[in-house]
């Protein structure tokens, strides 16, 4: 037996040993991704990147690269404010959170019992939607569908969740994932009136202030210094953005923030609800916010890129799945020249954050990188690996843009002259746009939105290329408009076909009014 308990030890010893030489200790793990987080952002020409890592309730690292805005000499630092857009939603859970440890509502409430006035589609779904239901995705309405009602526009929550009832669903209702914008919009409003605070007013209050998250604003009227600017591609070349104003939208996507303060943030969650003594939410709620409401689906053949992954969710207000055999707990954050990304491993008390301001996917990247060096796991070039799947994307967009030009017919006429095209045009869901004559040319204006200006170049037929001026920050691709005749020869109807992954376009059925 002696002999035998001897032999175990030493096969012991030897499994752990090499473990113990090749770990890296903490000090050289930051200086691997200090190194890698820098060489990311040259390789993918991204103006300016923060990150901060948390562990074991500490902030082990936190550190910012490149310049705030492209051309100034301005550094990024750890108090650099970035916009951390739907990083905001994790901030509306959490501040439902406190008003459900305060018994003032349930997860399970009906929606309509704090606001009666709100519809959607289908009066059952109006009838039996939940305060859950609003922050777990599965309302049974698309993904990102009715963000036109919010992106860019002058509407304020009330008059975005008015238009909510002319959304028509995707889905049968809590059957599949949908992420919405508009429903977090709705929890924002149920926060206000269940708290008699606006959203903005709570989150500073019961959040921000207990954290010393001081330098985090609820909208970008009220930046303070040392803030990014907002960049991205056009035509080849980035350019600098103006900063987006989402103040309809803050429930979903208001917050601007810095690295240094997002750290504190993810202490707390990390802390189980607990920052330094103050219990900010208890911890039955945060196991809700990260338990799975929502599944989504993996491949079940894995892709190279989650080689382990074994389940994906959505919590409230988080995104849950698996890497490397631990629980991540995250989300992302995009506006227009603004990506972020928040991530926690809470078996290893592992946090980071990463904001960039420009449109590409090194917060992930630098997320991957942060994970592998903490885990020890085996070395991976994440950058290089997307940069060539971006240059094959590139490709192929390159390739389904020439054939949509090769497919242009020739020598077409217009079936109108240039004033008669011109008019107002009525959507029941948006509002109004207007086509004018304007020496020479139409031009195309979305009223609600008053940044979305396009000059309208005749394609083929009655179909007009949109050529969207630079007021408007996204960079769409090539996008149409095209008129349709009614019998007595006038305009009757606008159809937009404006390709992109953000904004649903096809939802809008402009109508001539007059």
């Amino acid at each position: 037996m002696k002999n035998r308990f001897l032999r175990s030890s030493l096969l012991l010893l030897l499994l752990v040993f090499p473990i113990f030489v090749f770990a890296q200790s903490l000090d050289d793990k930051l200086k691997e991704i200090d190194a890698y987080a820098e060489k990311t952002r040259q390789d993918w020409n991204v103006p300016g990147i923060a990150v901060a890592i948390v562990k074991d309730d500490k902030v082990v690292f936190a550190k910012g690269y490149g310049v705030r805005e492209l051309g100034k000499p301005e550094k990024v630092d750890e108090n650099t404010l970035f916009a951390i857009a739907s990083n905001s939603k994790a901030f509306t859970t959490a501040s439902l959170a406190i008003l459900i440890d305060e018994k003032k509502l349930s997860w399970d409430d009906k929606v309509v019992k704090y606001l009666p006035e709100f519809q959607m589609y289908n009066p059952y779904v109006t009838s039996e939607l939940t305060i859950r239901d609003l922050v777990s995705h599965r309302s049974g309405l698309d993904t990102f569908s009715g963000d036109l009602l919010w992106y860019e526009t002058n509407y304020n929550a009330d008059e975005i969740l008015r238009r909510v009832r002319f959304l028509k669903p995707k889905s049968s209702f809590r059957s599949q994932f949908g992420y919405q914008n508009l429903m977090f919009i709705t929890a924002g409003k149920v926060i206000e009136r269940v708290s008699g605070k606006t959203w903005s007013q709570f989150v500073s209050e019961r959040i921000l202030m207990p954290l010393g998250m001081s330098r985090t604003t609820t909208s970008v009227k009220n930046l303070k210094d040392n803030y990014s600017m907002p960049h991205n591609e056009s035509g080849g070349k980035l350019r600098v953005l103006h900063s987006g104003n989402v103040d309809g939208a803050d429930a979903a996507a208001g917050l601007n923030s810095s690295v240094a303060d997002v750290a504190k943030w993810l202490r707390l969650q990390l802390g189980r609800g607990n920052f330094e003594g103050k219990q900010i939410f208890s911890q039955q709620q945060l196991g809700e916010m990260w338990s799975p409401q929502t599944i989504l689906r993996i491949n079940p053949f894995p892709a190279k890129d989650a080689p382990t992954r074994l389940f994906s969710a959505y919590g409230l207000g988080w995104f849950l799945n698996d890497y490397l055999g631990r629980k991540v707990v995250s989300h992302g954050g995009g506006l227009d020249g603004m990506i972020s990304q928040t991530a926690m491993m809470p078996e290893e008390n592992l946090g980071l954050v990463v904001l960039t301001n420009s449109e590409t996917g090194v917060n992930t990247i630098v997320q991957n990188k942060i994970f592998d060096v903490f885990l020890d796991a085996p070395k991976r070039d994440w950058s290089a690996e997307r940069l060539e799947r971006a240059k094959q994307t590139k490709i192929k967009q390159a390739e389904e843009d020439a054939k949509l030009v090769a497919a242009r017919v020739a020598n077409t006429k217009l079936s109108l002259s240039l004033k008669d095209y011109a008019g107002n045009y009525v959507d029941q869901l948006y509002g109004d746009a207007t086509v004018a004559e304007e020496n020479g040319k139409l031009v195309l204006r979305f009223v609600q939105s008053p940044n979305f200006v396009a000059d309208l170049e005749h394609w083929h037929y009655d179909t007009f290329q949109i050529k969207w001026r630079p007021s408007v920050a996204y960079n769409f691709p090539r996008g149409f408009a095209t008129f349709t005749i009614d019998k007595m020869g006038k305009t009757d109807e606008m159809k937009i076909d404006q390709p992109n992954n953000d904004f649903w376009f096809y939802e809008l059925e402009f109508h001539r009014s007059k």
